[in-house]
């Protein structure tokens, strides 16, 4: 079987330059695999910059060639992602098994990555074991990944951007590709009413502010929520400075800085490359939480905190997060309770001087979670500190709790009372790594446990650390997720053999424990007087 490609499969041993490239007819438009990314918004340039999406219904060309990734959005990533990086990157690519039809009608799972709002490209996940595992197990799917705008071109902060109505526009790029695919992807075989959105980290949060409104269900059957982080949720002026900030980087721009007048200036700027430059310099990346979703009022996709929300999308879902999440988001230099509390209270940083974290709730955080190694993250590692002072794993612990364990916690029971079927999941594998202990840096050795992005490999196949116990867990893996894309349950009994893993329910809060050696069900009992304490101060949190 020959997966179809919009883009290269980076080496994959299917690739084979003997066969034809497939063809696929798109709206008159024959897209013949093996060339660039498919687009399906107009590109966001000129007039259309720092604008809403505009999807297109046809490509207005004979053929168009689709083998290798389309760029991702502009960003700061170094190294960049393999596709390199443009403002037309409004592209999504399609893998398929060979020689569908119209009238194949196979399950698709759609791919929002993540990268902190800031960074990240569609070029970085490949799909091809996952859709060749669907294919050997006989339940194949189709496999879509999409890009979507980031830092201030996808995430515009202020006053201006909500009197114009071009916040959050990275949100309604994807939601624009969603909607290319209910609109294309039975000419590749697929079925549009059996889609699942899936997504890691920010993209998991993209997806869960999806299901605060009723659009998604037009949209998608079913969502997988990997790390799914807690992300603070402010109202459009709170960064405010942040977005004069950045214009102000851009040299023809920068005498708007300060003004309400900022986007047409930006939208005549006749390339990329000074918007680009405007990026390094005010250190749009990984760290920064300027730009990001922000409440967009009334018929908007975020109408207000999402803790305040009654949501109207929810949808069956997978979701799960990684046992020591924290590890690779908190400074290694960190040596003192006092940097801890800083960091608690920035990120607290109230609208309104009535919804100021008390010193009451820093004291209990501080009690709840002690200066004692052991009970520190990544957890299950005694005493070892790895050369670093305590205070590192007492503040992994923390936040690994704030920003992902109590979300995942809370989003999970509320899809539950909703009536909808929910399956969790909690990852240790202790074979697992992450492609940034492979990157030259300071972390220190067999510091980071089982950090956030650990579980990716497993997911696709691509496993850094080819240990027996890690590629037969990667089997298990992929099996329960091709089952609940297939058919919303993760177990079919088909492929790899594993645990039947039961819905978690708010009478049997159950989670599967994926670790390789063990994989069985626990209860969502971890932590509890930790994790309620985030969740009963979601105010001054701006959950």
């Amino acid at each position: 079987m020959l997966p179809l490609f919009a883009l290269s499969l980076l080496g994959s041993s299917l690739c084979s330059q003997a066969l034809a490239d497939p063809i696929v007819n798109v709206a008159g438009t024959n897209i013949i695999g093996r060339e660039i990314g498919i687009p399906f918004a107009k590109p966001p340039l000129g007039p259309l910059r720092f604008s809403q999406p505009v999807l297109m219904h046809s490509l207005n060309v004979t053929n168009f060639a689709g083998q290798n990734f389309g760029p991702g959005c502009l960003q700061t990533l170094s190294p960049s992602p393999p596709s390199g990086v443009s403002e037309d990157c409004l592209t999504l690519n399609v893998y398929r098994p060979f020689g569908l039809t119209n009238n194949s009608m196979l399950p698709v799972l759609a791919w929002i990555y993540g990268g902190a709002f800031n960074v990240g490209a569609s070029s970085f996940y490949n799909g091809t074991e996952l859709v060749v595992n669907s294919i050997t197990r006989g339940t194949p799917i189709l496999f879509v990944s999409l890009n979507y705008r980031l830092g201030p071109l996808g995430f515009p902060q202020g006053a201006e951007a909500a009197q114009n109505n071009v916040l959050n526009l990275g949100l309604h790029d994807q939601l624009t590709a969603l909607e290319w695919i209910q609109e294309n992807i039975h000419n590749f075989g697929g079925d549009k009413t059996k889609v699942t959105v899936g997504g890691e980290s920010a993209g998991a949060t993209c997806i869960a502010i999806h299901l605060m409104e009723a659009k998604i269900k037009t949209l998608a059957r079913a969502v997988i929520l990997e790390s799914l982080p807690y992300v603070p949720i402010y109202n459009p002026d709170k960064h405010e400075a942040d977005w004069q900030e950045y214009v102000a980087a851009i040299p023809a721009c920068a005498p708007f800085s300060g003004t309400n007048d900022t986007l047409e200036c930006l939208r005549g700027i006749p390339d990329s490359a000074p918007l680009e430059q405007a990026l390094i310099a005010t250190q749009v990346g990984f760290a920064n939480i300027s730009f990001q979703p922000i409440i967009d009022g009334p018929n908007g996709l975020l109408v207000d905190r999402p803790s305040q929300i009654s949501a109207k999308g929810f949808l069956p879902t997978l979701l799960g997060s990684n046992l020591d999440e924290g590890t690779l988001i908190i400074p290694q230099s960190i040596n003192s309770e006092a940097e801890i509390q800083g960091a608690i209270i920035a990120l607290a940083t109230p609208l309104i001087v009535s919804s100021q974290i008390s010193d009451e709730v820093i004291a209990n955080v501080l009690a709840l979670y002690p200066d004692v190694p052991a009970l520190g993250s990544p957890f299950g590692t005694g005493n070892n500190t790895f050369g670093l002072s305590s205070q590192y794993k007492r503040m992994a612990a923390i936040f690994g709790d704030l920003l992902f364990h109590s979300g995942r916690r809370e989003f999970t029971q509320r899809i539950s009372k909703a009536g909808l079927p929910v399956f969790a999941y909690h990852f240790t594998d202790h074979d697992a790594v992450t492609f940034f202990e492979f990157a030259p840096s300071s972390i220190a050795p067999n510091s980071l446990g089982i950090p956030h992005t650990s579980e990716m490999p497993y997911v696709f196949g691509r496993l850094m650390n080819k240990t027996a116990r890690a590629i037969a867990l990667s089997a298990v893996i992929q099996n329960y997720w091709i089952s609940f894309i297939n058919g919303l349950d993760p177990n079919d009994n088909l492929g790899q053999k594993r645990p039947e893993w039961e819905e978690y329910t708010l009478n049997k809060q159950a989670l599967m424990r994926l670790d390789g050696t063990n994989n069985s069900l626990i209860l969502d009992t971890y932590r509890a007087d930790q994790i309620a304490l985030w969740l009963d101060n979601s105010k001054f949190l701006h959950r």
